[in-house]
C-alpha cells in the first residue's frame, strides 16, 4: 500500500510542476511581448533621440 502511495504522490506532485512551468513559460512570453513593445514603440526624447521608456 505505501509504494502505490509513493507512486501517486510522486505522480501529482511531477504534474503539478509541469502545469506550473507550463504557466510560467506563457507568463515569460508575455512579459517579453510587453517589452519588445515597449521598446520599439519609445518616444524621442527633446534632443531628437531616443528617450528611456522605462522610469528608474
Amino acid at each position: 500500500m505505501a509504494p502505490l502511495l509513493i507512486v501517486l504522490l510522486l505522480a501529482l506532485l511531477l504534474f503539478g510542476a509541469g502545469f506550473a512551468l507550463k504557466a510560467l513559460w506563457i507568463a515569460a512570453v508575455v512579459v517579453l511581448a510587453f517589452w519588445l513593445l515597449g521598446f520599439l514603440m519609445r518616444s524621442t526624447g527633446a534632443g531628437g533621440g531616443r528617450a528611456r521608456w522605462y522610469r528608474w
